[in-house]
């Protein structure tokens, strides 16, 4: 269950962070959101078009003393599932055994997402609780994606409590090697259909 707050974007917005936006200019943009409620605290379909279609992910957490750690998670599209409005799971995979992350939800369940898409110079951050399923093979399963050569070692649920989108500045733009490759591939289709087409209309006026 996620701690009461005032507005969702207090969430990020501390009073800290509040006296430095007023300092610096920017608190009364920030403040007309929370006016009109803050931060979304759902997954919306567009939110979860987004997710379904990303193949990397940064998880963020911090020990009970406020250590932080971020990990990476990838693989096929549709590995991150949305379980419900309030609810993403993805499988675990089998990795180098350091388990700190785990260490961490199981002192301090508060953990956050960061997605980034450089294709489309999008990013999205999302904060909430997560905690680890070891128990539960039929859930490890069912997140587990199809024909994906990883062994799943258990499941990951993480509880959101607010999201927020990033504007495109300063995001590079980049693109997979599997997508580069299709678009050379149907490139390379194009031009030999045009060349035997233009050494058929040569061959005409031959």
């Amino acid at each position: 269950m996620t701690e009461a707050l005032h507005v969702s974007s207090d969430i990020a917005f501390t009073p800290a962070v509040k006296a430095i936006q007023t300092r610096k200019g920017s608190r009364e943009s920030y403040a007309r959101v929370e006016r009109n409620g803050g931060w979304a605290t759902t997954i919306d379909d567009n939110l979860a078009a987004f997710l379904g279609a990303q193949t990397s992910v940064l998880l963020a957490t911090a020990s009970a003393d406020g250590q932080p750690y971020i990990q990476h998670r990838g693989g096929p599209a549709g590995f991150l599932h949305v379980l419900d409005p309030q609810t993403i799971g993805f499988a675990d995979f089998k990795g180098n055994q350091q388990f700190i992350t785990q260490g961490n939800l199981a002192e301090n369940p508060k953990a956050y997402l960061f997605v980034i898409d450089y294709a489309h110079r999008r990013r999205i951050k999302i904060w909430g609780r997560a905690r680890v399923i070891e128990d539960d093979p039929e859930l490890i399963a069912r997140l587990m994606p199809k024909g994906y050569k990883a062994r799943p070692e258990q499941a990951i649920l993480f509880e959101v409590a607010a999201w927020d989108s990033n504007c495109p500045q300063h995001i590079p733009q980049k693109f997979d090697a599997a997508d580069v490759a299709a678009a050379i591939t149907t490139r390379d289709i194009r031009i030999a259909e045009l060349e035997a087409l233009l050494a058929a209309a040569t061959q005409a006026k031959e």
